[in-house]
C-alpha cells in the first residue's frame, strides 16, 4: 500500500497544514479582510444573521459570540428552510447576513443568501472558495485562504476559517486583530504533541458514546469536536453547553462514558468549573483540554498553550488536538478517517 492509499494520511497532511495556512491569512490576506470589514461596517448593520450547515455552522457559532461580546451585535442563527422550503421572505433592511461555507456550494446556502440580498440584507459569503455560486450571489466576499481540501473530514478549512471570522468582526470596529499574531507557532507547537493524544486515542478506543462540553468561546469547539468524532470514527458524540449539560443532559453521565471538557482560558473556563465540580460528583471519566491546572484536576487531559492567547482566539488552538483525536481513534478502530461512509464533500441540501 503507497503512503497516499494508508487510511487517515490526506487528513494528517492537511491538519499539519494548519500553522502555515494561518500564517499565510495573517500576511497574504488580513488586508483584504480588513477592507471588506471596513465597507460592511460603513453600511451600519445592526443585526446578523449567521447562515452555515456543519463544520460551518460551527464556524458561525463562533462568529456569533465574537459579534455579540466583541461588537454588541445582536446575532441569529438561520433556519434556511423557512426560506428554502416555506418560502418565507421577511424584511431583512440593516441585517447583515453571513454565509459561512468550505465550498460555497450548497444550493440551500446559496438560494438563502440570495433571498436575503433580494430582502435588503447586506450579504457576505466566507467561503474556501471564490469562484463558488455563494460568492457570486453575495455582496461581499471573504476567501478563507486555505487551499484545496481532500479529506472529507473539514480540519484546515474550519480553523482557516475561524481565522478569518476573528480579522473580520475586529476589522469591523477598525482594528487589525493583533491577537491572532501567535496563533500560527502555538499551533505549530500543539500539533507536534501527536504522541500524547495517541495516548489519548488508546483510551477511547472502545468507546461507545461520548460527551463534550464547554462555555463561550469553547462551545463551538466542542460541538466541532463532536461532529469529527461522529463522521470518523462513527462515536455518537454529544455536544452541550455546560449550561445545557446541568439542565437534564447530566443524568446519563456515569463511570462509563468519556467526557471532554474544553476549559477555555478566561471568562468561558470560569463559568465552566462548576459544572467540572459536578461532573466529578458523578464519578465521570473526565478529560480536560485547556489550561494546566484545570487538567491537574481531571483524570486525564492535555494542556493547551494559552499563556498569554486572548481568550477569543483560542478556539483556533482548541480545536487542534480534538482533531487529532478523532484521526487516532478512526485510525484505533480499523477505519479511515480519509473517507467517512455515507459523506461528501459538497452536501446538495435545500
Amino acid at each position: 500500500m503507497s503512503q497516499s492509499e494508508q487510511p487517515g494520511v490526506i487528513m494528517a497532511c492537511e491538519m499539519a497544514e494548519q500553522p502555515a495556512i494561518l500564517r499565510r491569512i495573517l500576511t497574504e490576506g488580513a488586508d483584504a479582510v480588513r477592507e471588506t470589514a471596513a465597507a460592511v461596517a460603513a453600511r451600519r448593520p445592526r443585526f446578523v444573521l449567521l447562515s452555515a450547515r456543519g463544520t460551518s455552522d460551527n464556524a458561525a457559532l463562533y462568529a456569533k459570540y465574537l459579534l455579540e461580546i466583541r461588537r454588541g451585535l445582536p446575532c441569529g442563527l438561520v433556519s434556511m428552510s423557512t426560506v428554502t422550503a416555506y418560502g418565507a421572505r421577511p424584511d431583512l433592511s440593516d441585517v447583515l447576513f453571513v454565509t459561512v461555507s468550505q465550498s460555497g456550494g450548497s444550493p440551500d446556502l446559496v438560494s438563502s443568501a440570495r433571498a436575503a440580498r433580494e430582502a435588503g440584507a447586506v450579504t457576505l459569503a466566507v467561503t474556501n472558495s471564490p469562484d463558488s455560486p455563494l460568492a457570486a450571489v453575495s455582496e461581499f466576499h471573504v476567501d478563507v485562504l486555505a487551499g484545496p481540501e481532500r479529506a472529507l473530514p473539514a480540519t484546515k478549512t474550519y480553523t482557516a476559517t475561524l481565522l478569518a471570522l476573528y480579522l473580520f468582526v475586529e476589522g469591523l470596529a477598525g482594528g487589525e486583530g493583533a491577537a491572532a499574531g501567535v496563533l500560527p507557532d502555538r499551533a505549530a507547537a500543539v500539533l507536534a504533541r501527536q504522541d500524547e493524544i495517541r495516548d489519548l486515542a488508546a483510551r477511547y478506543r472502545f468507546a461507545e458514546r461520548m460527551v463534550i462540553t464547554s462555555r463561550g468561546y469553547g462551545y463551538p469547539t466542542a460541538k466541532e469536536a463532536a461532529l469529527k468524532l461522529m463522521e470518523t470514527s462513527y462515536i455518537p458524540a454529544l455536544a452541550y453547553s455546560g449550561a445545557d449539560l446541568l439542565h437534564g443532559p447530566l443524568a446519563m453521565v456515569d463511570n462509563v462514558s468519556p467526557v471532554i471538557a474544553v476549559v477555555p482560558d478566561g471568562r468561558g473556563g470560569e463559568v465552566l468549573r462548576p459544572v467540572l465540580d459536578r461532573l466529578r460528583g458523578r464519578g465521570a471519566d473526565l478529560c480536560v483540554l485547556g489550561p494546566a491546572e484545570a487538567v491537574a484536576a481531571a483524570s486525564t487531559g492535555f494542556v493547551l498553550p494559552t499563556d498569554g492567547v486572548a481568550e477569543e482566539v483560542q478556539p483556533v488552538l482548541e480545536i487542534l488536538p480534538l482533531q487529532l483525536l478523532a484521526h487516532e481513534v478512526t485510525i484505533a478502530r480499523g477505519q479511515d478517517p480519509d473517507a467517512p461512509r455515507a459523506l461528501a464533500k459538497v452536501t446538495q441540501t435545500r
